[in-house]
Parts: C-alpha cells; structure tokens; sequence
C-alpha cells in the first residue's frame, strides 16, 4: 500500500520525545526519516531505562523510552560539532523536504545548520524547531522539560485531588501533544509548498501548546476571572462524570446528557431524581454535585464493578473500568484494532504499540524498528556518494560511527 509521503525526506536532529514523535508520526506516513545522532552517546533516551529490551543478550542495550518514538527511521551517526560532520549535515539539507530539530535558541547556529543557513542552500526546505518557549520572549534561552512546563502551564493545578498536591500527567503528555503540533505544521507548510515552490520555518514551544491545549480548562478561567479548582477524579463542568467505587473495584461514569442521566438514575432504583429540579439538568447537578455524587457513590458500592458496567451498557450509559496497561493491551477491542504490534530487529521482537492514524481501513504503521545507533550510517553516506575509504576515514577520525 503506498503511503501518504511517500518520496518525502525528512533530516531528523531531535531527540528525546517531542521531536522524535513528530519523527516518528512522519516516518508511519511514509517519509523516509533520517535521525542524526551523536556518534557515541545517540539520542539521550537510548539510555533512559530500565526498562531495557533484551540487554541481556549481547545485544546493544535499547530503552523502552527510546523504543516508543524512534520506528521508521534510519540512524547516521555523526558528530555536528565537527567540520566534516557539518559539512555532511548541510549536503543531507540540499536533498531533504523537511528539518526537525529542539536545540536551544541559537544552538545550531554556531555550528552554521540552523535554518536560515540550510534554507540558503535549499530554498524548499520546511524547518520545525521545537523548544522550550519558542524563538523568542523573555525565556527563550531557558531549556524546557515536560513535567517544567507541566508545572508552568497551568496543567499540574489542574490535575489531582483538590486537598492534595497538584500532579502531573503520567505519560510526558505535553511533549507528545507538541509532536502532533509540529507533525501537522510541517505537513501544513509542506502543502503550501505545492503551491509557492518555497519552505517555511515552523516555530513550536512546549509552553505554547501546554497553554494552547488547556481546552476548556482555559476558557473556563478566561470567562469566570477565577482559576480553576483541582476536581481530582471529577469533571469541573459535568456531572456525573468521574470515578466511583464499587463493591471489588472502580468505574468511571461518563454521563453526557440529561437522557443519559435519567437512565442512570432508574437503574439505580432512584428514578425520581431525573425529575428533581436539582438534578434535572446538567447545570443543576455540578450545582449539586456533593449531595448527588454522595448518593450516586453509596447505591455502586452494594454491587460489583462488572455487573454494573454490564447493566450500564444495557442502557447505553457511558461507563468504563479502570485498567491497568498489562488490562489495556489485553482488552478486546484494543486486541481487535492491533494496537499492540511487534517488528523484526535482526531477529528479535520489538513490541510496538500501533499508530492511531487508518487510512482506508488500515493502520500505516511502519514495520521497521527503530534502529540501532549507527545501522544506517555506511548505506547513507554512500548513498551521497563517499566511497568505503572516505567512510573508514571519517570513522577513524570519529566524525561517524
């Protein structure tokens, strides 16, 4: 099956997360993605484990962090702060469509592969550069970390129960919402070029999106004046809509609609409270929430969460059971959408987990695993023409690995 970009080069110069994820979102989509890495220490989660995967073995050592945003992809293994690493850098540039890169402010500019120098030597070239806080303001120069911008952006206040500590998420959940950013500015920016025959610089902050993706949380602050409160399990603007204990275990219900809620009300033997005017409405019952919750908690707790979730899908009632990751991966329906995947590496199984992304039906996820830190180096450099020699010189110089 062909895939979307097809033909698209992309020269990767990021790691850790946001920037590999938009990498590795690019690479599922078709594009051949060429990351470029330290010769001798590779991207930085290569070594954030353990977990580790078969490191037992004799085999290089690869971190499930390294694992999760790195498919698709080809490893050249060079060193930038050299001349000869540069000067390989800036002949990939000339023959690829997009550059992804997240170092600091400036920081390639010293080494004369930032975008504007690249962008002289292809005009078609699409720049994305990920940072912390973006290509300018008053933190520009400061590096940025998830749980930072987490903390920064207003999400940590948001997240846990309202007389605890606030929380962060617990997946990096602003770095990978900056990859999805950067992955459509560059596909953007790719279709403009059809048109204009000239690349842009897309300019992406940690910040930015963690403010920009505050959703409704944001406008709830920016229409009442007030910050939001901490709710833990619960929705500041719905209720039902939160976890609940029952008698072996926790559901979560999800209710909607003021149907949806007359109908839970009736399977938990109360349906006159679909005609309380404190309950009748959505607006009425997050007035109501302490009382109506209270209740609603006290009638689960007589049965088991199983038979409740079934007597909830009966009734087309929005609920789910809490699961643990070992429970996800072994649920039906994510069973039956492939979402957990495997792919070949030199003979053993690297388990992947599947892009969400269908196009006509089928999942394009890539079936080449990430790659080893160097696999790709001899096949690209003589791809651009260096002979076995000039490899071996590169190689004893220690510009490539």
């Amino acid at each position: 099956m062909s895939r979307p970009l097809d033909g698209v080069v992309v020269l990767d110069l990021s790691r850790v997360l946001a920037g590999p994820w938009a990498g590795q979102l690019l690479a599922d989509l078709g594009a051949r993605v060429i990351k470029v890495e330290h010769p001798t220490r590779g991207d930085d989660t290569r070594g954030w484990g353990p977990p580790w995967l078969d490191g037992d073995q004799g085999a290089e050592r690869q971190a499930a962090y390294y694992l999760c945003a790195n498919r698709g992809k080809q490893s050249l293994a060079v060193d930038i702060a050299s001349e000869g690493g540069q000067a390989l850098v800036r002949e990939l540039a000339k023959g690829a469509d997009i550059l992804l890169e997240n170092f600091k402010v400036g920081g390639l500019k010293k080494y004369g592969l930032d975008y504007p120098s690249l962008k002289a030597l292809n005009p078609r070239l699409i720049g994305c550069s990920i940072t912390g806080f973006g290509q300018d303001g008053p933190y520009a120069h400061r590096a940025g970390y998830d749980f930072m911008i987490q903390a920064m952006g207003g999400l940590m206040s948001l997240t846990g129960e309202p007389d605890g500590m606030p929380m962060k998420t617990g997946v990096a959940i602003t770095d990978v919402m900056t990859g999805l950013y950067a992955a459509v500015g560059v596909l953007a920016a790719l279709h403009e070029r059809g048109r204009t025959g000239r690349g842009r610089h897309i300019d992406v902050a940690l910040l930015d999106v963690q403010v920009a993706t505050l959703a409704n949380q944001a406008l709830n602050a920016l229409t009442s004046g007030a910050s939001p409160a901490r709710h833990g399990n619960a929705h500041p603007n719905i209720v039902p809509y939160q976890a609940f204990a029952c008698a072996d275990g926790h559901l979560v219900l999800t209710v909607g609609n003021d149907s949806q809620f007359a109908r839970l009300a009736k399977l938990l033997g109360h349906p006159e409270w679909a005609e309380d005017p404190a309950y009748a409405t959505n607006a009425a019952r997050v007035d109501n929430r302490e009382v109506l919750v209270a209740m609603i908690q006290s009638r689960l707790l007589d049965g088991e969460r199983d038979a409740w979730l079934a007597e909830l899908e009966v009734r087309g009632i929005p609920a789910g059971p809490i699961n643990s990751l070992t429970e996800v991966f072994d649920d039906p329906q994510v069973r039956h959408r492939g979402l957990r995947r495997t792919i070949d590496q030199d003979g053993r199984r690297v388990p992947q987990v599947a892009n969400p992304l269908r196009f006509d039906g089928e999942a394009l996820t890539s079936e080449v695993a990430p790659p080893r830190l160097g696999q790709d180096s001899d096949a690209i450099l003589a791809e651009m023409g260096l002979t076995a020699e000039d490899i071996a010189r590169l190689r004893r110089e220690g510009i490539v690995r």
